[in-house]
């Protein structure tokens, strides 16, 4: 594939938000198409800035700790030079585990705090990524043969990485550390190409939104496979959909054909009201939200399938060879009678055409850090963003531009605040340390009332976390 590798990396983070979180840990492995190692593994640790509080549970979980990132790790600024110029070089596929949705999220809120391009690496010279996790999920619900599955202790399907490398006899003694869990990924995705290599090969390939596109899309209508996590896990979170309408960004809205329209909008609307849709809407445009009430006995008929997330399809005809259509519970009589109905109520697709549109992905961003989405960089901006990312601390301090993004300015005090503190000026510092003080009581309620918690189970992270609070925000509290 001219030259491409892959680059398996992992992130331990100070939290669940890449908007309010930070990375801590980043691992990774270079290997070849044929999952060979090329090159020595990278392990650094990234310094916790001065302006975030980690979540305690979160440290339960890694038990890395602010003051160990402090003492070993390098700076945001450091890092984000070192894997632009090292890691995410040309023709490198980017893949993790579940990494689409979380640590490249995370990266990009990196890049971008950084004055670093945050898309770029995703997809410039020959750059792509992939996720594993949704390989995963497919191998699972159609070509299971040859590979042991995990359950839970109540008997649901799991694919946590740890227990699917248990089960198949592959070394994972470090789960939740970065670079373990790389290992283990780079293993599974060996399992898999060794076991169901036409499927691998295929997914491989799908990572790219221009494949995705010749099977979904609203100019020639067709159902497809389709397996997400936002799915029942009772059916290994594979579905036949169908092309519905358009999503934002130039995506698309599917509708999950496992269902019935008809009986869908029967439900009583007022059964549980999720982030964005109305509440007189019918329960067929609840769109699923992980933090709403969902109600158990509504479903995601509706969802956003994403071209530029390596979403995990395929055409019908996969479901012709081993019992294909019975694994997912479904059959082929059921899904044309449903995708009937569907197309026999052409308002439905206008109805949620017009809910997608006011749904809110995203609150208001309070400070410029989780402002990313607000908008892209013009021309003019980006030549003066390179610049400051490309300036020492000698140059920053008399390096003043004047940016026609009215997010830059904020960031650029930050940036120097927390990876170049000598390069601010003694109004500068002042404002920096107003932000910074502000920011971290926002953050503290929840701070204290996790430590406590955390204290019960691990009292030397406890400890550790008590210090480190002490340290950065101490007269106050």
């Amino acid at each position: 594939m001219n030259g491409k590798t892959f680059f398996f990396y992992d992130l331990e983070t100070s939290g669940l938000s890449a908007r309010e979180d930070r990375v801590m840990q980043f691992a990774g492995q270079r290997t070849n198409l044929n999952l060979e190692p090329i090159g020595e593994p990278v392990n650094i640790l990234i310094k916790m800035t001065e302006d975030a509080l980690p979540n305690p549970t979160a440290i339960m979980v890694t038990k890395i700790t602010p003051q160990e990132t402090l003492r070993d790790g390098i700076t945001e600024a450091e890092f984000a030079k070192y894997v632009t110029e090292e890691i995410f070089v040309p023709n490198t596929i980017a893949v993790g585990y579940n990494t689409v949705r979380f640590d490249d999220e995370f990266m990009r809120a990196l890049f971008w705090r950084n004055f670093y391009d945050p898309y770029e690496w995703e997809w410039k010279d020959g750059r792509s990524r992939w996720d594993i996790l949704d390989v995963v999920r497919l191998t699972r619900a159609l070509r299971p043969e040859g590979i042991n599955w995990p359950f839970t202790e109540d008997g649901k399907a799991t694919n946590r990485l740890e227990l699917i490398t248990k089960l198949n006899g592959v070394s994972h003694e470090h789960a939740h550390d970065a670079l373990s869990d790389v290992y283990a990924t780079i293993a599974v995705a060996k399992l898999i190409r060794d076991k169901q290599p036409e499927l691998f090969e295929f997914l491989l390939k799908m990572r790219d939104k221009n494949e995705i596109k010749k099977l979904v899309n609203l100019d020639n209508k067709k159902p497809f496979v389709y397996a997400s996590g936002r799915y029942s896990s009772e059916f290994n979170k594979t579905t036949v959909a169908f092309p519905l309408t358009s999503g934002q960004n130039g995506n698309v809205l599917v509708y999950d054909l496992r269902y019935n329209l008809e009986e869908v909008l029967k439900q009583d609307p007022q059964e549980s009201v999720l982030r964005g849709a109305s509440h007189d809407a019918p329960a067929a445009l609840r769109f699923y939200s992980p933090s709403g009430p969902v109600s158990k006995t509504l479903f995601p008929v509706v969802k956003e399938l994403c071209f530029n997330k390596c979403p995990a399809v395929a055409p019908l005809g996969v479901l012709e060879k081993s019992d294909g259509w019975k694994k997912i519970g479904l059959n082929k009589e059921e899904v044309e009678k449903n995708l009937q109905i569907l197309l026999s109520h052409p308002e439905f697709a206008e109805m949620v055409r017009s809910e997608y549109e006011n749904r809110l992905e995203f609150p208001p961003a309070v400070e410029p850090e989780a402002a990313l989405y607000d908008g892209f960089l013009n021309d003019r901006d980006k030549i003066k963003v390179a610049a400051v990312r490309n300036a020492d601390e000698n140059k920053l301090a008399d390096f003043h531009p004047d940016f026609i993004d009215e997010r830059l300015p904020e960031l650029l005090l930050h940036y120097k605040g927390r990876n170049f503190p000598k390069s601010l000026s003694e109004s500068e510092s002042r404002k920096w340390e107003e932000y910074r003080k502000a920011r971290l009581e926002r953050m503290a309620s929840k701070f204290l009332a996790e430590l406590e918690k955390v204290y019960e189970k691990d009292e030397y992270v406890g400890e550790e976390l008590k210090l480190y609070f002490e340290s950065i925000l101490a007269e106050d509290y």
